[in-house]
């Protein structure tokens, strides 16, 4: 079995997982590569990856480039003498950074390819209301999530899976093929699959006006956009309130097949509940975030806001 030495690249809490998989598997991981610090909040305070808190935490090395092509990076990573790459949600990197080991540079994707490469491949599959999604791991190419398949696990989507919940499933399966993936290289009985000519469904970065629900649209389609961006970045809407235009995120929610005589987007409230009438039935809101606030129980929401006769979402 060919020993390895391992960098990982990686930014956010899903990349964080595989990360701990990797180290408490025992293996070498001799630097890891984040994204920069940057500021964020209303301090404008620098924010570190959540890679680079848990790297330092367990005192591995850290390389934050700007750009992956500088020189000096370039020489700093060959130093680290790495024999194997492992990306998980970086960026797309440059012919002298992915081909740079002799046992290659491998990737981890939250789906099944060739569908939803891209950005946001979880968002994407609630999004679209499938019913399964999966994890692969594929050896980098010049295009982005095109490079031949190692390994595939399917994962089930439930009807009540969010983002978020399906986000963690992913993590913990995902860490388990990348294991899988390392243990077949370094045995050397890794056998490649070349992904099928074919566009699969895309998973584009998603943007505020990707967010916007728009209530005229079926209650499945809204129920999973909703689920879909729950709990990052939020699916959110126009709520006029006798006139006054909010914008107000909404989380956590619920559909209810009926048939109703109301407009579509009109709220029916009560002492406990907030609905919006749409056109199969009503979308019941658990979890809502009106500007300044945090996100609340509509519950709680209802003991001190008042919503006005004729109030609807739009």
């Amino acid at each position: 079995m060919i020993d390895t030495r391992i960098v990982f690249m990686g930014t956010p809490d899903f990349a964080v997982g595989v990360l701990k998989s990797l180290l408490q598997h025992q293996y070498n991981v001799v630097g890891v590569i984040t994204a920069p610090d940057k500021p964020s909040g209303r301090g404008r305070k620098m924010n570190q990856s959540a890679v680079k808190k848990y790297a330092l935490e367990q005192q591995i090395a850290v390389l934050q480039p700007t750009n992956l092509k500088d020189k000096n990076f370039l020489e700093a990573l060959k130093l680290w003498d790495a024999n194997l790459q492992i990306v998980v949600a970086f960026r797309m990197l440059p012919k002298a950074v992915w081909q740079l080991p002799a046992l290659g540079t491998f990737n981890l994707h939250a789906s099944l390819l060739p569908h939803y490469r891209g950005a946001a491949p979880i968002n994407w599959a609630i999004i679209n209301g499938e019913t399964k999604t999966g994890v692969t791991t594929f050896f980098i190419d010049e295009k982005i999530d095109t490079g031949e398949i190692i390994l595939q696990e399917e994962v089930l989507i439930n009807t009540t899976d969010t983002a978020g919940s399906l986000h963690d499933k992913l993590m913990e399966v995902g860490s388990e093929l990348v294991i899988q993936t390392v243990k077949c290289i370094q045995e050397g009985t890794a056998k490649t699959i070349k992904q099928p000519d074919v566009v699969g469904k895309p998973a584009p970065k998603i943007y505020k006006d990707t967010c916007k629900i728009d209530w005229q649209q079926p209650i499945d389609t809204i129920y999973n956009k909703i689920r879909g961006l729950n709990p990052y970045p939020g699916a959110w809407t126009l709520l006029d309130n006798a006139g006054e235009q909010i914008e107000a995120k909404i989380f956590n929610a619920a559909k209810e097949v009926t048939h109703h005589h109301y407009n579509t987007g009109k709220l029916i409230t009560s002492k406990k509940e907030l609905k919006v009438a749409v056109q199969d039935g009503y979308i019941s809101i658990d979890e809502i975030q009106l500007p300044g606030k945090r996100k609340m129980k509509v519950v709680d929401l209802l003991n001190g806001f008042t919503f006005h006769k004729g109030a609807k979402m739009h």
